[in-house]
């Protein structure tokens, strides 16, 4: 698939910086130029770094570019759709990262234990919303366990969606090459042929499904688990049971559509 855009290179000197930790360089640069690495198209970094509006990454990358760490151009890329390719390295934890990660997997934790569900909102905030009904929005469900995959067809059907479904990695993996993009992923965390983070890694970066709102399906509210996801960019976590309000409410809010369409 054709995809236009910036690409962004590191510069020697831009490769000494990371590779050094040179603290004198901030943060958020840092983790700019690690998720970098070699090269990278801007639609990975905004992915990854979805907490962040654009216009303060793509000032960032001006200033980086000012420092002759980066170099870009304005091109377009044929991209091949198949996501088994895709680079599965999480993004770059500097100091600051470990410390609000460790903080907000606890957090987060203790509230889908008692609600069942987390949204990111400050990912969502950054993420224009879907300009679509809801009977021409397309959700991708991933789960292994027939009954709950079922289940989950029946209840986001029901709330107005088109859904495609599929059970194991290498189904996901058909049903994008054959289908397309859809509108969001509701991703099950432990598939049969794979990992569902891995997953979530290998689709923030690449640049065809870096922007795809992603929820995390899980069996547990493990702090690991939620760290893991939060890391490597999920939108929203829904632990298993689940309610139908809760699916389709979850899916509506990643999505920012209003409550009734």
């Amino acid at each position: 698939m054709l995809k236009e855009g910036k690409i962004y290179r590191l510069t020697e000197e831009g490769r000494k910086a990371w590779e050094s930790q040179d603290v004198a360089i901030p943060a958020e640069y840092r983790r700019i130029l690690w998720l970098i690495e070699t090269e990278a198209h801007v639609d990975v970094v905004r992915g990854c770094l979805r907490e962040y509006p654009d216009e303060l990454l793509d000032e960032w990358l001006g200033e980086l570019e000012e420092l002759d760490l980066l170099r870009s151009k304005q091109t377009v890329v044929e991209y091949d759709l198949d996501l088994s390719v895709a680079d599965a390295k999480a993004r770059a934890l500097v100091e600051e990262d470990t410390v609000r990660l460790d903080r907000d997997a606890l957090e987060i934790g203790s509230r889908l234990a008692r609600e069942g569900v987390y949204i990111a909102e400050e990912r969502l905030a950054n993420r224009a919303g879907v300009q679509k009904p809801r009977a021409e929005t397309v959700v991708l469900v991933v789960e292994d366990d027939p009954d709950q995959l079922a289940l989950a067809d029946l209840r986001v059907t029901m709330a107005g969606y088109v859904v495609r479904v599929a059970d194991s990695v290498n189904a996901l993996l058909h049903s994008l090459l054959d289908h397309g993009t859809p509108d969001t992923l509701v991703l099950d965390v432990m598939l049969p042929d794979g990992d569902g983070f891995d997953v979530l890694a290998k689709m923030r970066r690449h640049p065809i499904y870096a922007m795809l709102p992603i929820v995390m399906l899980t069996a547990k509210s493990d702090p690991d688990d939620i760290r893991r996801g939060l890391g490597l960019g999920a939108d929203g976590y829904i632990t298993k049971p689940y309610s139908k309000n809760i699916l389709a409410g979850t899916i509506r809010r990643v999505l920012k559509q209003p409550a009734t369409a």
